[in-house]
Formats: structure tokens, sequence, C-alpha cells
């Protein structure tokens, strides 16, 4: 069955509600109908015909859309979802190395938002641009950071911060040789992971290249 036909008569009742809690969450992600319909792979028509109940989805596409919209079918079925983790202790938030930076989570997975805890060695991914939907917001903790937002390039000291949209060209280095620390929140579940070079569970490797 494509993701475009009506559901099968088995599955109507079960998704018979789901109409405004696509709308009540994609608001919730923060995604225009556009946004939130190009992620899926859909046209915004279609999905906006989801979302007034013109169209049923398939379970195929509600798993898509649970994906796009960082929540479980079961939220977006209307069932309440379990309660998730919002304390992270620091000896249990073990590093992921990507590119070249380290990261560590500083906040519970499966939210709208990822909260990381990031250390960004000199040199590394200092020439990469980045654009993709979403915000970001990030907070010197250590070390001088270089931020160039379109044509405009800042330097950060400890104590300072930057909140801006992501589809906003960027890039991230550290200034100095000593590398920078920084908390980062971005609405990660709203881009492909790699647009962040941020990869799965690695060891912490020496020099924090992989």
């Amino acid at each position: 069955m494509s993701p475009a036909d009506p559901a099968a008569p088995e599955q109507s009742e079960a998704l018979l509600g789901v109409a405004p809690q696509l709308r009540a969450l994609r608001r919730r992600a923060a995604l225009t109908l556009e946004a939130a319909a190009a992620s899926a792979g859909l046209s915004p028509a279609h999905l906006s015909r989801l979302e007034t109940g013109h169209r049923q989805p398939s379970l195929p596409m509600l798993l898509t859309l649970a994906r796009v919209y960082g929540t479980t079918v079961s939220e977006l079925l209307g069932e309440t979802p379990a309660e998730r983790q919002s304390v992270i202790r620091a000896a249990e938030a073990e590093p992921s190395v990507a590119g070249g930076w380290t990261y560590r989570q500083a906040g519970a997975p499966g939210r709208g938002m990822q909260a990381l805890r990031v250390q960004v060695p000199y040199g590394a991914q200092g020439d990469i641009v980045r654009v993709h939907p979403g915000e970001e917001w990030l907070h010197v903790l250590s070390g001088r950071l270089r931020l160039r937002l379109a044509d405009t390039s800042y330097t950060l000291e400890p104590g300072d911060s930057a909140h801006f949209d992501s589809a906003t060209p960027h890039r991230i280095a550290a200034a100095e040789r000593e590398g920078a620390e920084l908390l980062f929140v971005h609405t990660l579940l709203q881009s492909p992971a790699d647009a962040l070079c941020l990869g799965g569970t690695h060891p912490r490797t020496a020099g924090g290249a992989r």
C-alpha cells in the first residue's frame, strides 16, 4: 500500500483522530508545512490533506512523520507517551566523536531539540559550511570560538552566546590552538544527523579525529 492510499479499513478507527495531532506536533516541532512535507517526502498539499482529515495516512507514513517530528507513532495517534528521562548525569554522558569534534549528550533523547556539550579542536571542520532547517543556540564555556554567519564573522569569548536560524550559511571553528568547549542546543531532529557531522557513538580517540 502506497503512502498516498487511504488506510486499510482495519486501520481506520485507530487513525480517525490523527489529523489534529499531525498539525499540533508539526507546530510543536516549529516546522512549516513546506519544510515538514519536504522532510517526509510529500507534497505540501498532501500533508495539508492529512492534517485536515481529508486523507488517511498509512502506517509507514506515520513512521516517517514521527521521525520528522521527533516523536513516536503512539503520540501521533494521541496516546500518552511514556515519561522521558530529563536528568542527564555527567558520569553517564558517553562521548561521541565525529569529524574531530567530541559530543556529549546534555539533554534527553527523542525531543524536538537536542542539547549537547561539544569540544571543538583547533582546525577541525572549520571549512565546512552548514545550511539546514531549524535553529541553533550555542554558549562558549572555554576557549575562543570563531562563528561565521553568512558574510559576517564573530569571535566569541567564554560566556558569549549566539542564537541563529540554521538556514543561514554558517561555519563554526576554534579560534585558538587550545580549542573551545561549548553548550549547543539545536532542533536537530528536523535535520539529517550528518548535517552537523554528528555520527553514532564511538570511543574517544586521541586527538578527536575519526
